[in-house]
């Protein structure tokens, strides 16, 4: 596969997508002190422009990607960013349970990505 703007787009848009989507969806865990429908509204609002880089994302990478591979391509790059983002921004311990779930997710995902078997 070679690296052109449909194939590599899409990656990119799906990693700014996922850093407003887990913001939208974890970043009011720092402020319990908020009503939930302030963070509910407030969520609302960043999940806005997240769709505004996963919609664009799926349109272009669909031109060399298939469905399937998009979505796999987006839960790979989810647990990525959240990764990160539980380390970086809530302060969370990642432990060697999570290393093995994440290490059996991509292990779907290859066979998402290897086609056909048989």
């Amino acid at each position: 596969m070679s690296l052109t703007g449909p194939t590599i787009a899409p990656i990119l848009l799906l990693i700014c997508s996922n850093i407003f989507m887990t913001f939208a969806w974890y970043g009011h865990l720092k402020f319990e002190n908020r009503a939930l429908w302030v963070v509910v509204l407030a969520s609302w609002g960043i999940a806005f422009f997240e769709y505004w880089f996963a919609v664009p994302a799926n349109r272009i990478g669909h031109q060399v990607y298939s469905a399937a591979e998009l979505k796999t391509m987006q839960e790979v790059i989810t647990l990525v960013v959240f990764a990160a983002f539980s380390v970086l921004y809530l302060g969370e311990k990642l432990t060697l349970n999570h290393g093995i779930g994440f290490l059996l997710i991509a292990g779907g995902a290859w066979f998402i990505f290897k086609g056909p078997i048989g």
